[in-house]
């Protein structure tokens, strides 16, 4: 109650306002029976949604464009509008007529067709007109002709194209071919749509001069497969790969919904197998040099020189720097000292180690331009140079031909600090390689691995199939007794049979005999005993 009962400013939400202003109002759907009412104008083709040029129209009255529906039947075979089976051959043309201005009308009554006419159309020649001027003079009058060309019909060949009472059939909303996505692409247009520029409205000059030195230089990637390498029992890692949790996050990553095994690299692997050193001679032409390295140690590196060794890359190679009391280096055929390539075709990353040092005569040590830059140069130190540390990999030093070092040492260089003598590299001896010896372990237990997991699944399988056996009831065979008679108690055994297959049975002849032989000399022994009773004196316990 108050004066201001009546006003609808409140502290709160009446039903009214809830149901149809704010929280509780629905909006309207854009499909279905609940949508908003979109209509098409009669003008316009109900497959483009555009005005049509060439009309034809369905015997329910939908009216198309001869350029579209053709391609549609081709592909679906349906109409448009109504998802219905469709022929080519059930549709009609319409001749529609225009006046001065160019709007469609009646060519009888002249009226101008617009979005509250009764339009009908003549299946046998497809003249469109007024209902108003069919009803008058065709219906009303009974003059089934044509009223252009005066062409003879029937009452069934009179199509309705607009029907200011039931615009159900313009509602674009129901149209099959909006609610299923059915498109129909241009060929042209969608070879066009592939084209980078094909969003592009306007491009600027400079835009434009960018774009075609772009698509002058432009050179793809190459495609290359993606090996992907599954895990076994010997690479597995025993955490995942982390792919399930990431699908689950990322709408980006497709869905995954079992765990995998992440494979360990398989350098790695080979890496941790190897215990023993290499052992390589450089066949120089000075002399032989016989180095250790150190592959138990820093195996990628070592595998880098040994590699080039098995190979023939250093051979025919020359040292082209050499600084007496510093080093001398090698390892790059072009000689030049700025070419070289690993065995991976790329640099490989540093192995630094705090007990491999540059200390001593004899170290053998990797040549780099920076950090992670190791290729195939190397260097042999002529004395220590402690300033090296942890900037170059030592991974090997001299244990044989000390004096073919001291030679080199002492040949003289120029400015560069070239020798001015040919010092080369004639061949290189391997002597002892640990990576073929790894590479054959990693086979053995790969092939080991897989025996095993044969046997394994070999024995499961025949666990299964036992199982499954007894489940069915086949791998035991059911006791069932012979019956000795008919009748109540068919398979209670008589005594007389019994006795019939103790005596038949050998083993049962045997106790016979056996309990009968005792019997007889518990006769005998009765006998004796009998005879001393009689032959003893009597008393009689009376006369006491």
């Amino acid at each position: 109650m108050g004066k201001k009962q009546h006003q609808k400013d409140k502290l709160y939400l009446t039903t009214t306002e809830w149901g149809l202003f704010y929280g509780g109002k629905k909006q309207a759907q854009d499909s279905g029976e609940n949508s908003k009412f979109r209509r098409l104008p009669f003008s316009c083709c109900s497959l483009s949604l555009q005005p049509f040029e060439h009309p034809y129209c369905t015997p329910a009255g939908v009216i198309y464009d001869l350029f579209n529906i053709e391609k549609f039947l081709k592909k679906y075979g349906r109409d448009p509008a109504s998802g219905e089976k469709l022929h080519a051959r059930d549709l009609v043309k319409l001749n529609f007529f225009k006046n001065q201005a160019g709007k469609f009308h009646c060519p009888v009554t002249f009226k101008v067709f617009n979005e509250n006419a009764h339009i009908v159309a003549i299946r046998t020649t497809g003249n469109v007109f007024s209902f108003d001027a069919v009803e008058r003079l065709n219906i009303k009058a009974n003059n089934w002709k044509d009223l252009v060309s005066d062409e003879p019909f029937v009452r069934k060949d009179i199509i309705t194209i607009q029907d200011p009472t039931d615009l159900t059939k313009f509602n674009m909303a129901n149209f099959y071919h909006l609610r299923k996505n059915l498109k129909l692409v241009d060929e042209e247009e969608e070879a066009a749509r592939k084209d980078p520029r094909y969003n592009l409205n306007a491009v600027n000059s400079a835009a434009k001069a960018i774009l075609d030195e772009l698509d002058s230089t432009y050179v793809p990637a190459e495609k290359t497969a993606d090996a992907t390498v599954k895990a076994d029992a010997i690479n597995a890692a025993h955490f995942s790969t982390g792919r399930v949790a990431a699908s689950f996050t990322s709408t980006a990553m497709q869905p995954e919904t079992q765990h995998e095994a992440a494979v360990i690299d398989e350098d790695i692997l080979r890496y941790e197998r190897i215990k023993k050193k290499s052992y390589v001679r450089l066949v120089t032409s000075h002399g032989n040099l016989n180095l250790e390295l150190h592959s138990d140690i820093v195996p990628k590196t070592c595998e880098n020189f040994v590699k080039h060794c098995l190979n023939g890359y250093y051979n025919n190679t020359i040292f082209h720097r050499s600084i007496r009391n510093f080093m001398i280096q090698g390892g790059d055929p072009e000689g030049t000292g700025k070419g070289g390539e690993s065995i991976w075709g790329k640099p490989f990353p540093d192995e630094f180690k705090v007990h491999l040092l540059h200390s001593g005569r004899g170290i053998l040590s990797m040549a780099n331009s920076g950090p992670n830059t190791n290729k195939s140069q190397f260097f042999i130190l002529y004395r220590s140079a402690p300033h090296l540390n942890r900037k170059h990999t030592v991974f090997g030093r001299v244990v044989g031909g000390l004096d073919t070092l001291d030679k080199v040492e002492h040949i003289e260089t120029d400015a560069d600090d070239r020798p001015v003598e040919e010092i080369k590299i004639l061949q290189c001896q391997v002597f002892i390689n640990p990576y073929d010896e790894v590479d054959e372990l990693l086979k053995e237990e790969r092939e080991a691995a897989r025996q095993k997991q044969e046997e394994e699944r070999k024995k499961e399988e025949k666990t299964k199939k036992s199982l499954a056996k007894l489940k069915t009831g086949q791998s035991q065979e059911a006791v069932v007794p012979k019956p000795t008679s008919t009748g109540i108690g068919k398979y209670i055994v008589a005594n007389s049979q019994k006795r019939q297959a103790e005596e038949e049975s050998p083993e049962l002849d045997k106790k016979k005999v056996k309990t009968t032989e005792i019997s007889e000399t518990e006769k005998k022994r009765m006998q004796k005993l009998e005879k001393l009773s009689s032959g003893k004196p009597s008393f009689n316990w009376g006369s006491f």
